[in-house]
């Protein structure tokens, strides 16, 4: 009868703080799930402070501050009621050409249940009750709901955000003002940084977002695909979103091209293209535009987003990328740290 040798403290003291560090990590992460309400909005306060901080400054040099405030937040509402008007339009168009086009939908509709039919797949049942009135009447109630959470959402955001532009004096003296100099450093120094990735990170992606509509829209419109500069539009409001804003850019028009065209080979074509276009403004252009200053494993942009989609939803999907430039700037600062943004940074970092 053999018996095993007893593990080393060190290992079984290890295996408890491995255990203990998982155990902490998923805690925290319900906690931050169940918190969105609050958590989300503060998040998203911080990250437009950090975008439009040079403009209130520059604005408080001139004016008095408060009233730079009131003029620097109704340029973010406006910016961001421009984005979401537009793709609105987008989306309101494509949705009356649909609603025009439903006697086709229709024959498309009987015309595939008959082919499924025919080889042994009753999809009449399956379908049959997505157009009920209460199913109609259950996703009006939804959109209200929606429509109710994102005014909240923005009212508390906005209220956040106000707050923020004023005391960022009070709290840069607070954190000057810190006993242990060199961490007060430190902990400045990665504001500054964060605060210049981020607003380099959304020059970035404007710039990325406006040369995929306009390249989307030229494809839409070459191989014939009718509401291109409505295509183009959703595209650029959509790249914001990392991966899952180009996808249902992409997934959309193609299941319109589809209604459209009786081939198969056009609605390939509209897959395709838009996918090439994505691909190489989103893998090729927008990392040699960016640099390294935001260099990030992909493998990583793709589990922020993600991650923080399943925490926080849609707000998820457009914060998490910021969110990790904001945490791998801040670990740079601190030689205890330094390795988890060295480990996670992208190829392309650290080089000349």
């Amino acid at each position: 009868m053999t018996h095993e040798p007893p593990l080393h403290p060190s290992a079984s003291r290890r295996g408890e703080l491995t255990l203990l560090g998982l155990s902490t990590a998923i805690l925290v992460l319900v906690a931050i799930h169940l918190a969105w309400p609050i958590l989300a909005p503060l998040v998203f306060s911080l990250f437009v402070i950090a975008l439009v901080w040079p403009l209130q400054l520059a604005l408080q040099s001139r004016i008095p501050r408060l009233l730079g405030v009131v003029v620097t937040v109704l340029v973010v509402t406006v910016t961001i009621a421009v984005i979401g008007t537009l793709l609105t339009w987008g989306f309101s168009r494509a949705a009356r050409w649909l609603i025009a086009d439903a006697a086709r939908f229709q024959a498309m509709y009987l015309q595939a249940t008959e082919w499924f039919e025919g080889h042994g797949f009753a999809v009449a049942g399956l379908f049959g009750d997505v157009f009920t009135p209460g199913r109609m009447l259950s996703a009006a109630q939804k959109v209200g709901v929606w429509l109710q959470v994102i005014l909240s959402f923005s009212a508390v955001t906005l209220v956040f955000t106000i707050l923020g532009l004023l005391e960022v004096n009070l709290a840069a003296a607070k954190l000057r003002a810190l006993p242990n100099v060199a961490r007060a450093e430190a902990l400045a120094r990665a504001a500054r940084d964060t605060a210049a990735k981020l607003q380099t990170y959304m020059l970035v992606r404007t710039a990325m977002s406006l040369i995929t509509g306009a390249l989307v829209a030229g494809f839409a419109a070459l191989v014939g695909l009718p509401l291109a500069v409505e295509w183009g539009v959703i595209a650029f409001a959509l790249n914001y979103i990392p991966f899952i804003g180009p996808f249902v850019a992409t997934v959309i028009p193609t299941l319109f091209a589809i209604s459209q065209f009786g081939s198969w080979e056009t609605p390939l074509a509209v897959f395709a293209g838009f996918n090439v276009i994505q691909f190489v403004v989103g893998s090729y252009l927008e990392p040699r535009i960016a640099g390294n200053a935001l260099s990030i494993s992909p493998f990583i942009v793709l589990l922020a987003v993600f991650l923080w989609s399943f925490l926080w939803g849609l707000p998820g999907a457009f914060i998490g990328v910021p969110i990790v430039i904001a945490i791998l700037t801040t670990c740079e600062q601190f030689e205890g740290s330094r390795w988890v943004a060295r480990l996670l940074a992208g190829p392309g970092a650290g080089k000349e």
